[in-house]
């Protein structure tokens, strides 16, 4: 219970002021808690905090994976979205088609599958829907700056399938809304999540139109493009090419970052529309503008970006699956893992946005956009609730609401408040003293799980251990992040001295408006900075502004050491408190599973960064959530034995975390494998090697360690440096990807003849005559060069991708329209340009030319990536348990002089 002075009347001293007799007499000081007494004070207090959040997280969760969505079956009528019947696609997609990799036969099967699918509904559809179905291929070239690289893409003959849905009247030009997913898979995956869900989801709409006889108020066209892995080349080509490219007034692409959870809105704009149409027609909405701040700061993007950002100015939204991210771009991303409820929410939700869109009177197609732009507009603050209703109002709104608590906080200390008789300026300290100390107590909130993080990986060889095991992560962060924001508190509590209720009132009014002004604070600067988080901050301090006075009140009606009245203190905070725990669930989990690819970084930082980072991560978002409520709290549960518990319990965990293994079958570690091969010419191979990197913290050392059959069957010794770091241009086929491979092994492989024979003709590059056909050089004035050049693939015919990282005098090229991308560096080399070449070439052969402004030769460094891999490989990699998901493929390396 919280300990409160005692009355003046039982101590038989008078009050304060009371002048009686002609005296003034003092209180005596309270006598202090037993450390026995303040365990089991701060305890109790503790276990009303957990008593409090534990049914909020327990809907928190319930709602993030989308339990309150109902999974309809196969049988399900006609007119309903049926996350069965789209199952069934996923399926065929992702189990009977072995592969959807670009280059791949599968890929091919799933073009004709998805076709055959559209060619019976479009034999299907009424007379009054028209319904054409457009097979196209393009070819491209462009520049890109992708995961912060700049990059050159150029490809051929990609394959893009697309039906548009209109009515028989609508005309060839009028606005339509696109519809994107894509049909190729991620290299070494079976793609179920990663875009099988997404392609189903259409065909299943589609076929719900066709079914319903909708006839759509505007066109739509849903476009199933073939090469989204490789860079978003599928879209580029699509919406550059395309004869329709001109006629969309909106787009909706999906996506997935996982198999499950909600079907975030990760990204939307340009203009305000389209959140808004978003807002008042989902079923199930699962939006908000946080989220579009952190995004950008993910690695990785989508088409969207092509659509709406560099090569088109499409409003739309970019929606995402985001959990269960552990098998994103794995083996393990098969059908059985995608969340039926979170794909029957996606159908429901994209067969009612499509009726919005279309009916939409801001539907413009590219030319009326040109001509009658939409006013431009700062993006609305919009978030869901629990996956059930939106929140939306402009950014005129919100900068009037946002500032509201700020104006508040600032007038408060000129009003005197009950209990509180001070003067203005003694006020006006109570609330700095109180913004002091909840700022302090937030920082540390961050500080502590960090050090803790810190702490264990110091005497630990293994990092992440909570990776496949979230709960321990919350057992080491959130006790030592709570310690962090009790621990200013109970340093002022000890400091100053309570003699009289008065006094405790002025201590509570001071903490309660400091930390409302805290939130008011982070409330006006976020949004005057144009960042949409800024609500989360101004619905704590709006609702926490009336909880002293409901407190107060209780205490008249209930006693002043109730548990009554602190629940009227902390209750108005509960709905902020709930909508931050199911933010923070999503988030934090979110996080997690993508800690599995975060990359590795220079050494000793790499052991540190992914516990790091979810340590602070966890520290933000306790102290976001449990902060609002500790002005009063505070004084039940700040006591040193509440501290030294919570952090006992941190360190305790941490030490239990140390004993986990940090993989699973369904929580992987990632590890890429390459049988690279140096190579001369057509005929020739240098050197050959195996290559392994992980995308995370833990070496392959950990891997080595814990599968020991893989060192036998490779020939190395763990215990010595005879594993050697590997070239840092040996991934270079998979660049800018290769920039989180820093870490990479070698090791040393023999080739028989019989394999050599069978590699034969490898790739190469080679000199070809220039185009008038009377020398392989060309001058072209000013101390200029020009060379033609040939890449033929030899005998490869499951090419991922080839790149090439050329130095030197470069001046100009035949890609990209003879521009040029920024100059990249590849493990500290010199300045140089990365080209990328993607798709089906004629004859296997790419012919280019490279410009030289000086006579100095140009160096190029050719990189070729197959996918299929010889019986030795595969049977190293068959070694691999199943807590390790492997990617492999071929990698052939060659320098060129030209």
């Amino acid at each position: 219970m919280l300990r409160r002075p005692l009355k003046p009347q039982d101590t038989g001293l008078k009050a304060p002021g009371d002048h009686r007799n002609g005296i003034v007499e003092k209180t005596k000081p309270l006598a202090p808690l037993s450390s026995t007494q303040a365990f089991k004070v701060s305890l109790g207090g503790l276990l009303f905090l957990v008593l409090l959040y534990a049914p909020v997280m327990w809907l928190a969760r319930r709602s993030m994976y989308q339990k309150h969505v109902t999974p309809l079956p196969a049988s399900t009528a006609l007119h309903k979205f049926s996350q069965e019947r789209a199952m069934a696609h996923i399926l065929q997609l992702a189990g009977n088609i072995r592969d959807r990799q670009q280059s791949s036969s599968g890929l091919q099967q799933a073009f004709e599958y998805v076709e055959s699918e559209l060619r019976n509904l479009q034999i299907k559809a009424s007379p009054e829907l028209r319904v054409e179905i457009d097979d196209s291929f393009a070819t491209g070239s462009f520049n890109m700056v992708f995961l912060g690289h700049s990059i050159s893409n150029t490809y051929r003959n990609l394959r893009n399938l697309a039906v548009r849905v209109s009515a028989q009247e609508a005309q060839e030009g009028e606005a339509a809304v696109l519809v994107n997913g894509h049909l190729d898979g991620p290299l070494g995956s079976p793609g179920a999540a990663d875009c099988a869900s997404c392609v189903a989801t259409m065909l299943e709409v589609f076929r719900y139109i066709v079914d319903t006889n909708w006839i759509p108020p505007s066109p739509i066209v849903f476009l199933f493009n073939g090469a989204e892995e490789l860079f978003l080349l599928g879209a580029h080509g699509f919406i550059t090419t395309h004869k329709w490219r001109d006629s969309f007034g909106a787009v909706i692409n999906i996506e997935a970052s996982g198999a499950s959870g909600p079907d975030l809105v990760v990204q939307s704009g340009p203009g305000t529309w389209p959140s808004r149409v978003y807002a008042q027609s989902a079923v199930y909405p699962m939006a908000n503008t946080a989220a579009q701040d952190v995004f950008p700061l993910i690695p990785g993007d989508t088409d969207y970006r092509v659509f709406s950002q560099d090569f088109s100015d499409i409003p739309g939204l970019d929606i995402l699956f985001i959990l269960d991210g552990y098998v994103y771009h794995t083996g393990y991303d098969r059908p059985e893992k995608v969340g039926r409820e979170s794909l029957q929410a996606r159908g429901e939700n994209l067969i009612s946005l499509l009726r919005a869109f279309t009916s939409a009177p801001e539907l413009k197609n590219s030319t009326d956009r040109a001509t009658n732009p939409e006013p431009v507009e700062k993006r609305p603050i919009f978030f869901d609730v629990f996956g059930q209703w939106m929140v939306i109002y402009s950014q005129k709104v919100a900068v009037g609401l946002h500032l509201l608590p700020l104006g508040v906080v600032l007038l408060i200390p000129n009003y005197a408040s009950k209990g509180v008789q001070s003067t203005v300026n003694k006020r006006i300290r109570l609330v700095l003293v109180g913004l002091v100390v909840q700022t302090l107590g937030c920082v540390l909130a961050t500080v502590l799980p960090l050090f803790i993080a810190i702490l264990r990986l110091s005497v630990s060889s293994t990092a992440m251990t909570w990776f496949a095991h979230p709960w321990i992560a919350y057992l080491m962060f959130v006790p030592a992040s709570l310690a962090g924001l009790l621990l200013p508190r109970a340093i002022w509590y000890r400091r100053i001295k309570i003699s009289n209720e008065v006094e405790q009132k002025e201590l509570d009014w001071g903490s309660h408006w400091g930390g409302v002004a805290l939130n008011a604070l982070a409330s006006a600067g976020w949004t005057l900075l144009g960042v949409g988080s800024g609500y989360l901050n101004f619905y704590w301090a709006l609702f926490m502004m009336p909880a002293l006075s409901i407190f107060q009140a209780m205490q008249r009606t209930f006693g002043k050491d109730s548990v009554f009245s602190m629940l009227g203190y902390v209750l108005p905070g509960m709905l902020p408190a709930a909508y931050i725990c199911y933010y923070m669930a999503i988030c934090i989990q979110f996080i997690t599973e993508k800690m599995g690819m975060s990359g590795t970084f220079p050494l000793p930082y790499a052991f540190y960064v992914a516990d790091a980072i979810l340590a602070v991560v966890v520290g933000f978002f306790v102290s976001l959530a449990v902060s609002p409520l500790l002005p009063i709290l505070g004084n039940w549960i700040a006591k040193p034995p509440a501290i030294r518990f919570l952090l006992y319990l941190s360190i305790g965990s941490a030490a239990i975390s140390s004993q986990l293994f940090p993989y699973s079958a369904a929580a992987p570690k990632r590890v890429v494998m390459g049988h690279s091969f140096r190579t001369s010419g057509p005929d020739e191979v240098l050197k050959s090697s195996y290559n392994f990197a992980t995308i995370d913290p833990n070496p392959m050392k950990f891997v080595w360690k814990n599968v020991p059959a893989l060192p036998q069957a490779l020939q190395i010794d763990t215990s010595t440096e005879a594993v050697i770091k590997a070239d840092p241009n040996v991934f270079l086929a998979l660049y800018p990807i290769s920039r989180l491979l820093t870490q990479a092994a070698e090791v040393p492989a023999s080739i028989s003849k019989g394999t050599k024979k069978h590699l034969l003709p490898l790739p190469h590059l080679r000199v070809i005559e220039a185009e008038q056909g009377d020398h392989t050089e060309a001058s072209v004035g000013s101390g200029r060069r020009r060379v033609h050049l040939e890449i033929n693939l030899g005998a490869l015919d499951h090419v991922w991708s080839t790149v090439m990282n050329i130095t030197g005098p470069l001046a100009s090229w035949s890609f990209a329209d003879g521009k040029l991308p920024k100059t990249e560096s590849i493990a500290g080399g010199p300045p140089s340009y990365i080209s990328r070449l993607t798709g089906d070439s004629t004859g296997g052969r790419w012919q280019f030319w490279l410009e030289a402004y000086s006579l100095d030769p140009l160096r190029i460094e050719l990189a070729v990536l197959d996918q299929q891999v010889d019986a030795e490989t595969q049977s190293i990699i068959d070694l691999f348990p199943s807590w390790v998901a492997v990617v492999a493929g071929s990698m052939y390396l060659s320098t060129y002089f030209v």
